[in-house]
C-alpha cells in the first residue's frame, strides 16, 4: 500500500493539475497575498478588468500598473513601485511585451511567481529581435504605425491581429485606450532573467497574430515553465479572463476561482 505521505502528494498534484485545462507542468510555490499585472504594447492596464474580479474574490490584493511606455528602466520603474506598495510574497504577471518588464523587475526579493501571458521572455542581454526572426513574422508587424518616436497599432490591424476574437465593439474600445510606445522600447535588452530564479508559468495563445505561438511555446519550454494553451487570439486575458485567472491563481499557491 502507498504510505500516507504518498497519497497526500499525489492529491495535490491532481487537484493542482485540474485546476486549468491543458496543464503541462506544476511546482510547489508559497502562498501569495497579492499580484502585480503588467499590461504589454498596444494596451494600458484597463485590458486586465476581467481578470481582476476573480484574484480579488480569491482574497489577493491586486494592482494593475499603467505603463508608460517610454522606456524599459521607466517601465520597470513603474513595476517597482507597484510592488512595493505590497507587502508578503507577490506573483508577478506580464501580458506580451510585459514579460521582458517582469523579467526584469521579478528579481524583487517580494515576488514569489511569474506568469506570462503569451508574452515575450527574454534572456539577460539577448537579442530578442533576432530570436523572434527564426519564426514566422506575425501578420500585426505590417500594421505598425510610426511617428515622432512612437509607434502604435492601426485599427486595421488591431482588430484583426491583436483582438481578433474579441466581440467588434469591444475591441475597438481597447483599440481607442491603446499607448503608443517608444521606438526604442522592444529592442531594448534585459539586464537579467527572474525566470531564472523563480517559478514561473505560462499561456500561449494558439490563435495568436501578434507573437507566433511557436516562439510563445519556446519560451515557455525554455523556462521549464508551468504551461497551458489557450485558443485565443493575443489578448486572452481580455477573451479568457477566468482561465488566465486560474493560471495566476495556481502560481499564487491558491484554488481556482469560483
Amino acid at each position: 500500500m502507498l504510505g500516507l505521505k504518498l497519497l497526500c502528494r499525489l492529491f495535490v498534484m491532481i487537484a493542482a493539475a485540474s485546476v486549468v485545462p491543458g496543464l503541462v507542468h506544476a511546482k510547489d510555490v508559497p502562498v501569495a497575498k497579492n499580484v502585480v499585472l503588467v499590461h504589454g504594447l498596444y494596451a494600458d492596464g484597463s485590458s486586465w478588468i476581467g481578470v481582476i474580479p476573480y484574484l480579488q474574490r480569491a482574497g489577493l490584493n491586486v494592482t494593475a500598473v499603467q505603463n508608460p511606455l517610454t522606456s524599459l528602466a521607466d517601465d520597470v520603474a513603474a513595476t517597482r513601485r507597484a510592488l512595493a506598495s505590497h507587502d508578503g510574497p507577490t506573483v508577478l504577471v506580464g501580458h506580451s511585451f510585459a514579460g521582458t518588464i517582469i523579467s526584469e523587475a521579478g528579481n524583487d526579493p517580494k515576488v514569489s511567481a511569474l506568469v506570462y501571458v503569451a508574452a515575450r521572455a527574454p534572456d539577460a542581454g539577448e537579442d530578442f529581435g533576432a530570436l523572434a526572426a527564426k519564426f514566422p513574422k506575425p501578420p500585426a508587424s505590417a500594421g505598425i504605425i510610426r511617428k515622432d518616436g512612437f509607434f502604435w497599432l492601426s485599427e486595421e490591424a488591431f482588430l484583426r491581429d491583436f483582438a481578433g476574437d474579441i466581440e467588434p465593439s469591444r475591441a475597438r474600445a481597447l483599440y481607442a485606450v491603446q499607448e503608443p510606445g517608444a521606438d526604442a522600447l522592444p529592442n531594448t535588452k534585459t539586464t537579467t532573467a527572474a525566470w531564472q530564479v523563480k517559478p514561473t508559468w505560462y499561456q500561449v495563445s494558439t490563435q495568436d497574430r501578434t507573437i507566433d505561438p511557436e516562439l510563445e511555446r519556446f519560451l515557455a519550454k525554455r523556462m521549464k515553465a508551468t504551461t497551458i494553451e489557450l485558443e485565443s487570439s493575443h489578448l486572452s486575458l481580455i477573451s479568457h479572463p477566468r482561465e488566465i485567472a486560474d493560471l495566476i491563481l495556481l502560481a499564487a499557491g491558491h484554488e481556482k476561482s469560483k
